[in-house]
């Protein structure tokens, strides 16, 4: 899979904030990436579609494990990314989702990146720890695509309002 995966773009939209369906986006920073950590190429595409169906533009860039997101977030052997946003998996290869967000609150340069985690994961120790951590949300995967394109709308709406605040 290539490390960057490039969202679909919106056409002639010179708006900060877009409304699709009731639902505000984050499209203040429209050429901002946003940093996917997700090993399942299933779950990508999912994802990759849901930001279609929403509109969201921001480009995608995809690493397949913590360490490879660390690596790409301190352009150790990628191109340096600098994301508004990093969703991330918990069970992944390697480096697992709670480890890589560990050493992403221990790095002065990364420390206050959003981190999101979007996992399968629905173990209250998991979401304990990823709160301990200061992760911006925590939402479990639902299987059906249906219901992730629902979950981006929320994580929309979230991000829009937790932008006002």
């Amino acid at each position: 899979m290539a490390p960057s995966i490039t969202a679909a773009r919106m056409a002639n939209n010179h708006n900060d904030n877009m409304i699709r369906d009731g639902v505000f986006l984050p499209m203040v920073a429209k050429n901002a990436p946003i940093l996917l950590v997700e090993d399942d190429e299933v779950d990508v595409m999912m994802v990759q579609r849901a930001f279609k169906k929403h509109a969201i533009a921001n480009p995608l860039h995809v690493a397949e494990s913590g360490d490879q997101a660390l690596a790409m977030l301190r352009g150790e052997g990628y191109t340096r990314v600098a994301p508004i946003l990093i969703l991330f998996d918990l069970n992944m290869p390697r480096m697992d989702g709670i480890s890589f967000l560990k050493e992403l609150r221990a790095d002065p340069e990364l420390q206050g990146l959003p981190a999101v985690a979007l996992t399968s994961s629905d173990q209250p120790r998991d979401r304990a720890t990823a709160f301990q951590h200061h992760v911006a949300g925590f939402f479990v995967k639902p299987v059906a695509y249906e219901e992730l394109v629902e979950l981006f709308g929320v994580i929309g709406r979230y991000w829009q309002l937790s932008k006002r605040a």
